[in-house]
């Protein structure tokens, strides 16, 4: 019996409330360990895709000093 299975088997005996806050543990864990669900990034909205993928490419240069000057320089440097 797999790991998996074991956690199965356990979480079927528990009553209701007990069951959903294990549910919540292993939710917690899994972003903790940054561990997606399976097609989590198919079920984005276009937008949200979209915003991810500008995200992934904003770089801030860091030289030892405040890497964001001010806010209003960095919302240029990342509406342009």
């Amino acid at each position: 019996m797999t790991l998996a299975e074991m956690i199965y088997e356990h979480s079927q005996r528990l009553p209701e409330p007990a069951a959903r806050e294990a549910l919540d543990f292993i939710e917690f864990l899994a972003q903790r360990y940054g561990v997606a669900p399976k097609g989590e990034k198919d079920q984005l909205a276009p937008a949200q895709r979209e915003a991810l993928e500008r995200l992934s490419v904003i770089r801030v240069p860091f030289g030892g000093t405040k890497p964001i000057l001010s806010r209003d320089s960095f919302y240029d440097d990342v509406r342009a």
